[in-house]
């Protein structure tokens, strides 16, 4: 619920897929509302991932504040369920740090960014189960799956939870290793720790989508910007400090200018396969962010962009 020390909250959810321009509009509807942006990407809670992660630069977060942002360290991990927390602290008013930044408007919020469970755990208040992975648990699962497979891992599911198994495709591995941890630690179905309580604020969506056209032009001019800007220079000082194999260092961008550095490929190769699979990557958000029909969708090539996005907040919180 609200805090009753601050007005009920009206959160604006600007989203869409990577390299349509969320966080330069975001900040220039920030800076007219006077309110702060709340990120939104499950990979910019990490510090030091700043360049391969399109992290705000410190010029444009002291212009507004920005939140959940460089909050873990990248040897952390942040859960689902942590980042739900966390955002909803902020967006209902709970916070010391805001209560003193007496610049921000605690009634208006800007969730920003392309992590679509990330968006839908706010604001469809999806209930998360709060188990912290088990890594020797799931590493004894991962076993039985290499030995006998995907499938005997499957059924064992759906012997202690069939309402899971109902929704959760029999090849899809990760799931069904989750909804076994949760059970095998709780001794609760993972199916009955779940569902959706939403807020009682009012919310607005609205996502930035264009032509696959032009979004291949914007990655790719994205992806070379990163290079000249040091991405390189960050992958080598990050694997240098915390070791190949930490785990985001396998995520988009820095695995590809791993290899590069491991004399694998060329940097050419690697901005090439870089753009591809952050052209595959945009297609998957897509594809989530279509699914909802609460979200209002614009077109970023509408050289009315701003104006028209203003209008329609403007008329949000006008209206309710």
């Amino acid at each position: 619920m609200p805090n009753s020390q601050f007005p009920t909250p009206k959160l604006i959810v600007i989203c869409g897929a990577t390299a349509t321009g969320k966080s330069g509009l975001a900040l220039e509807l920030a800076m007219r509302l006077d309110c702060p942006i709340i990120s939104a990407d499950s990979r910019q809670v990490y510090r030091e991932f700043d360049i391969g992660t399109a992290k705000p630069s410190k010029t444009e977060q002291a212009l507004v504040p920005h939140y959940l942002i460089d909050i873990c360290e990248p040897n952390e991990v942040m859960t689902v369920a942590d980042y739900q927390d966390a955002a909803r602290v902020l967006i209902e008013g709970k916070d010391k740090v805001r209560e003193e930044n007496v610049s921000c408007s605690p009634s208006t919020q800007l969730l920003v960014g392309g992590t679509g469970l990330y968006i839908k755990a706010i604001t469809r208040g999806m209930k998360i189960p709060r188990v912290a992975p088990n890594y020797e648990l799931r590493s004894h699962l991962e076993s039985l799956r290499e030995s006998l497979g995907q499938i005997y891992l499957y059924q064992m599911l759906e012997q202690v939870d069939p309402d899971a198994t109902a929704k959760i495709h029999p090849h899809d591995s990760v799931r069904t290793l989750r909804a076994l941890e949760v059970y095998y630690i709780t001794g609760v179905p993972i199916s009955e720790q779940q569902g959706e309580n939403p807020p009682d604020y009012p919310i607005l969506q609205l996502g930035l989508d264009c032509d696959r056209a032009y979004l291949t032009q914007r990655i790719a001019q994205r992806t070379e910007k990163m290079v000249k800007d040091g991405f390189v220079e960050e992958v080598d000082y990050l694997c240098r400090k915390f070791g190949e194999e930490l785990p985001l260092l396998n995520t988009l961008g820095y695995q590809e200018m791993r290899q590069y550095l491991a004399g694998e490929v060329s940097l050419e190769k690697a901005q090439e396969l870089t753009a591809l699979h952050t052209r595959q990557f945009a297609k998957r958000q897509q594809t989530w962010f279509r699914a909802y029909p609460q979200i209002e969708w614009f077109d970023v090539e509408n050289s009315n962009l701003f104006e028209q996005v203003w209008q329609r907040i403007d008329d949000f919180l006008h209206n309710v």
